[in-house]
This record gives structure tokens, sequence and C-alpha cells, in this order.
């Protein structure tokens, strides 16, 4: 046989080897990771997400990776800005762009109704801020997850625990000198301490206490092991995941594929925030059936306190974030 009609054969046959593929083999594959355990009800919203993009049949398919599989929060926004990773879910981190430590301000939200209006809805300020700011990445925000508002676990009840007179209590803060100045503004005296610290530090007395964590996890971690009797609902900071997105894989999708995209998103979103506030009010029982007090602010002593945080703490931000952004927040939130 002649090597000219070889090759022509060759290449007769992979033709109709590629048209006898399943119409599947051209489906758009995208890589989704996230930071939540397996059996987070975070990492079940990402499969929910992979199931409705897919079921939608509009040329995508979906590969799920939780549990840091692709790395660290902080690797996946690089990872996605460069277009390696298409969608994340996880918390922004300040490390990229120190603007971004805008949202970890304290008391820029105090209740649940906030955290829906503010940081869910992507029309707010606090949203065209960060999408701003994410476009400068190359990065496209999907939608909010706040999972609840951080508290301070204590050994006991702090004294002045609802005004700003000395709380004669010495409380860990992680390596933040704004939640540092926070929870000395507030009364308390403030070490700061590492995560793997809390525990032999607070059962030691080196501590009394810690700010640190929503009502599930408090009792997830602390309840649970018979560690600490006051759950303080300052309501101070929210605990957050966003979905994000590589501005690359968006410029490929037809306008069909970003709308389910996006649907699926906004789908998830409202479904896990739903899950996230009923469930506060599931754990908070379950720290009262612990043992546990709640010590909750009323709505005035909730609004002293947010005032004064924002009066005093913020500016501190200004060389990070940026006067004009606090402005800008501060001007939408009145």
């Amino acid at each position: 046989m002649k090597i000219s009609t070889l090759i022509k054969g060759l290449q007769i046959g992979a033709v109709a080897s590629m048209l006898a593929l399943p119409a599947s083999a051209a489906d758009m594959r995208l890589k989704f990771a996230g930071v939540s355990p397996a059996d987070h009800e975070g990492t079940k919203m990402m499969e929910q997400i992979k199931a409705d993009i897919e079921a939608a049949d509009v040329g995508l398919k979906v590969s799920v990776f939780p549990a840091n599989q692709l790395g660290s929060g902080e690797a996946l926004f690089e990872d996605v800005a460069r277009g390696n990773i298409d969608f994340a879910s996880a918390f922004i981190y300040s490390d990229v762009d120190q603007r971004l430590e805008y949202l970890s301000m304290p008391f820029l939200v105090n209740n649940w109704d906030e955290m829906d209006s503010i940081i869910r809805n992507v029309d707010s300020e606090y949203n065209v801020i960060l999408q701003e700011i994410l476009s400068e990445h190359g990065v496209r925000l999907l939608g909010q997850n706040p999972e609840g508002l951080v508290g301070i676990v204590a050994t006991e009840e702090p004294a002045n625990w609802n005004n700003f007179g000395d709380k004669e209590m010495n409380i860990r803060v992680w390596s933040s000198n704004v939640v540092k100045s926070m929870v000395e503004s507030l009364g308390y005296k403030a070490t700061t301490m590492s995560w793997g610290d809390i525990f032999p530090a607070i059962q030691s007395g080196i501590v009394d206490g810690a700010i640190c964590c929503t009502k599930q996890a408090t009792y997830t971690i602390f309840a649970q092991s018979d560690v600490g009797t006051h759950f303080v609902q300052y309501n101070s900071i929210p605990e957050n995941t966003t979905y994000y997105a590589s501005e690359k894989t968006w410029g490929e999708m037809s306008d069909e594929q970003r709308a389910v995209v996006q649907a699926a998103f906004t789908k998830a979103s409202d479904d896990f925030f739903a899950y996230n506030r009923e469930n506060d009010t599931v754990f908070e029982q379950k720290l009262v059936e612990k043992g546990y007090t709640i010590l909750k602010l009323s709505p005035e002593e909730q609004t002293a306190m947010a005032q004064k945080v924002r009066t005093e703490i913020w500016p501190l931000l200004e060389d990070a974030v940026g006067k004009d952004l606090i402005d800008r927040l501060l001007a939408s939130l009145n």
C-alpha cells in the first residue's frame, strides 16, 4: 500500500472517529473549587450548583473539588484570576488586595436582615465596591453566603457585657489589629493567639474566652467539649464565603450558558442563606440545652456599639481600604 493512501485512510478514519464521539465530548468542562469540608452544607450547595448547571443541558459539565483539594482560599483566588480554576466558593482574603480588608469590617452588619440586604444584595454598595475591585483581578462576583455572625465564647458572664464598661475579662483575638482594637473599645482586654492555642489557654485561665465563632461553631467546637458557659451575641463580624468566577471562563461562555450559571449560583445562595438563618436558631437552642447562657443586646444597645466601632475603629482601616471606599460604605448605611 502506498504511504499516501495509508495516510489518507488514517485521516478519514480519524474524522469518522471524531464524528462518532458523543455530543457531550464537546461540552465545556469546568472546575469548581471550595474550602468547606465534604460534609458541610456549603459543599452540598456546590453539588447542587453542579446538578442545576448540568441539568440545563447547555453544554457545561462541572467537576467539584471541596475541602481545599485545589488549594486554600488564598490560592483559589489566584488560580481563578488566572483562569486555572473556573469557579470558587471561599472567603476572599485581603492579601491579594489590601482594599478587600473592608469585607471584615466590624459592625458593618448587625443582624440577618442586614446580611441579606447588604452582603447578599448584588446591587448594594458593599458588592458594587467588591465587583469594582474584583474586576481589576479578572474575577467576577456570582453570589455571597453569610453563614452567621461571630460572637464571644466566655467561661463566665462578662461584667458590663451590654455597654462600654470594663468587662473584667481577657479574651483571645486572632491576628487582626482591627479586631483587637474593636474588642478593646468594648471594654475587654485582648490577647492575640492562634486558633490551636485557644483550648489550653481557656482551660488554664490564661484567657477567659475568645471572639471566634458563630453559634453553630460554638456548639460544635466548644459546647460539645464542655468548654465555655456563655455566648455573647455581639453580631460584630459576619462569617462569609463568596461565589466567584474567572472572567476568562465567563468570556468563553455563551449568553445562555452564563444565564444558567448565574441562576444556579443565585439559587444556591438563597438556599444556603435560608438554611443558615434557620440553623442559627436551632444551634442557639442546642447551646442552651448544653447549659450555655446566650447574652443578646437590645436593638438600642446594638446600634450604640455599631456607631462607636464605626466612628472609632473604621478610621484605622483608611490606609488599607481607602477613605473614599469607607465613606461610600458609610453613606450607603445611613
